[in-house]
């Protein structure tokens, strides 16, 4: 089977266009404001009132720059070319204002969120707008060429965000697929587990039902239950997979494993306490519980700085359990660092299961892990 894998230029539209914000609204101020004041102190400008109106047209082109960014680089664009074509029809002076260089954010947000085609389309209509501008204006080579570069500056600086906001976006995807064939994995050892007893048991009645029939009925009922607990996992998890791994592996650690994680005689020690009240946990997040424990006692290791002693606390909360890995390590001052990969990728776990992951220093120091879990698979 073939993979083709799409560049950043063929997306339909990029999804991390945020959505307006108070910046943007502070931005349409200010330049509305600037139109105006510069319209009215401006006496040598040429046709001022209708001058200003077209500056002002630009105000909604700047709203509509991320969702609809063709639209609005040909509002804004246009608005100048039109303004190039009147000052070339009527040979009259300077037609623009100095708030009109804001079309050069609407030539940033066309190249940084505009599908492929878009782009093509509006850098065609921009390159057209300039050279027509250039012309009236009588620009003179020194003049051309500092355009020029002042256009493509702004181009290759969206060009850039854009393939670096199309890389993470990436690396998310990729953690996203290995967290997937990770929960794959645990759903063939689950399946299996429970297969291999349904097995057994098969086995078992038949040799009972021939010496024992009033046996086979307790056989049965065993294997109706489990075989009930085998689908109600996998559906649970089949939600939230979309490809199967039919590698065999042994059956995952779980909850019941974590105090083999506990050291007395390291550094740091490693403390390991659950709660009695547990109740019997799905496989998936059984076996997720250990790992985003065994993974956050790693990046404990690894990272905490002169950490003497790591705490993996499991309690039940409801119809949840929180996993809760703190240590003693020193934080450093200012704000939280941007999270790694390694958490990214516990964090996906956890939302795959339904449930939820946060990482951050401590109230009394060091660094504290919690991930809150259903004690059921997600529906």
């Amino acid at each position: 089977m073939v993979t083709v894998r799409r560049s950043v230029w063929h997306e339909p539209r990029p999804a991390d266009a945020p959505p307006l914000g108070r910046l943007d609204w502070l931005l349409v101020g200010v330049l509305a404001v600037a139109a105006l004041a510069e319209g009215i102190l401006r006496p040598d400008l040429a046709w001022r009132p209708f001058v200003t109106v077209l500056a002002l047209a630009l105000v909604p082109a700047l709203l509509l720059r991320r969702r609809r960014p063709l639209l609005a680089a040909l509002l804004g664009w246009g608005v100048a070319g039109v303004l190039s074509v009147l000052q070339l029809a009527v040979r009259a002076g300077d037609l623009g204002l100095n708030s009109m260089l804001a079309v050069l954010i609407l030539l940033f947000s066309l190249v940084r969120w505009g599908s492929g085609r878009e782009v093509v389309t509006g850098t065609a209509f921009v390159a057209v707008v300039v050279a027509v501008g250039m012309y009236a204006a009588s620009a003179g080579w020194a003049d051309v060429f500092g355009g020029s570069v002042l256009v493509l500056l702004v181009v290759a600086l969206a060009a850039t965000f854009r393939y670096r906001a199309d890389l993470w976006h990436r690396q998310r995807r990729e953690i996203r697929n290995e967290e997937r064939v990770a929960l794959a994995r645990e759903l063939h050892d689950t399946v299996a587990h429970h297969v291999s007893a349904i097995a057994v048991q098969a086995q078992a009645g038949g040799v009972v039902a021939a010496v024992q029939p009033e046996k086979a009925a307790e056989v049965l009922a065993a294997i109706e239950a489990e075989a009930s607990r085998t689908l109600a996992e996998m559906r649970s998890m089949v939600r939230v997979l979309r490809e199967d791994d039919a590698v065999a592996y042994s059956p995952q650690p779980g909850v019941a494993d974590l105090p083999a994680l506990a050291r007395a005689d390291a550094t740091p020690s490693v403390e390991v306490s659950l709660d009695d009240s547990l109740p019997r946990l799905s496989r998936p997040v059984d076996a997720a519980l250990y790992r985003l424990a065994q993974e956050s006692l790693t990046n404990a290791g690894r990272h905490a700085r002169s950490a003497t002693r790591v705490v993996i606390d499991v309690r039940r909360e409801g119809d949840a359990v929180r996993l809760r890995v703190s240590d003693d390590g020193q934080t450093e001052p200012g704000p939280d660092p941007e999270p790694g990969f390694g958490l990214l990728g516990m964090a996906e776990r956890a939302q795959l299961l339904g449930g939820s992951l946060s990482a951050g220093p401590g109230p009394a120091g060091g660094w504290v892990v919690e991930a809150v879990l259903p004690v059921g698979a997600p529906a």
